[in-house]
């Protein structure tokens, strides 16, 4: 890590509770970033906790990204304590069923959708305009290598979602001085949530199976037949959100052992 690599940034990083984020989060705020942590779990306060104990600088913001106001608040936030936004990650999204596409119901089918594409769109709404006056700002979306996958459909549409807007914000902005850039994980090993994503507990062998295949697609896709780490999924996003990848924009880049989605 470079300790001064976001010396006096300021970063919003979303779904920053656990996981991806989580790690994301504890490495920005030791190369220098002043983060703002977002997220709908209370367990957020922790993570901010933890990083002001050793000399962090950070604000927990509770609220719901799946709405146009929790995303409007968490950025009026980080305007209101910091009075800029030079980074946004937006790392909130995740599968939450894992069956074949004629399963699912309408209900579910809107739920993925809320959860892996609506809080990155209302996210990027709620920066752009800071950005925008700035003359300056980066962009990184998590995507997901599952926009080839199976058995988990409603995510995969959301989360090819991502990589559109991704390219066409990049488009629109550059010309203000903003990026936008993605990285797609593959499957990623972490600990156990401390908060679910409301998946449902199999009721029976067929769910489970369902289940399972989709985690044997996940390792065979890769050429290296092996989940991710944390760390190795972190990085990536780091960089991308640094000035070492000015000259990069509109890119999604698979991080996934060799799965390009």
């Amino acid at each position: 890590m470079n300790a001064a690599r976001f010396e006096g940034k300021v970063m919003v990083v979303t779904g920053a509770a656990q996981g991806i984020g989580q790690r994301v989060a504890e490495r920005a705020a030791a190369e220098g970033g002043r983060l703002v942590l977002v997220d709908r779990a209370d367990v957020v306060h922790e993570v901010v906790a933890s990083i002001v104990e050793k000399g962090g600088d950070a604000i927990a913001v509770q609220a719901d990204l799946e709405t146009w106001e929790g995303a409007e608040e968490a950025m009026r936030q980080a305007r209101e304590r910091f009075g800029r936004i030079d980074v946004l990650i937006n790392n909130v999204g995740g599968a939450i069923n894992f069956k074949p596409f004629v399963e699912f119901t309408a209900t579910e089918i809107g739920a993925e959708v809320n959860r892996s594409l609506m809080p990155t769109l209302w996210c990027c709404r709620g920066a752009l305009p800071t950005m925008v006056e700035q003359g300056s700002g980066v962009i990184v979306n998590v995507s997901s290598a599952a926009t080839r996958g199976i058995h988990r459909i409603p995510y995969s549409a959301a989360k090819g979602g991502i990589n559109a807007m991704t390219a066409s914000l990049a488009f629109e902005y550059a010309d203000a001085g903003i990026r936008v850039v993605a990285t797609a994980p593959g499957g990623t090993e972490a600990p156990p949530r401390r908060v679910s994503r409301g998946t449902p507990e199999a009721r029976n062998e067929q769910e489970r199976s369902w289940f399972q295949a989709h985690i044997d697609q996940t390792k065979a896709s890769s050429l290296m037949h092996r989940y991710g780490t944390l760390d190795e999924q972190a990085a990536p996003i780091l960089f991308l959100a640094s000035e070492e990848a000015s000259y990069i924009t509109g890119s999604v880049v698979p991080v996934a052992g060799g799965d390009q989605g």
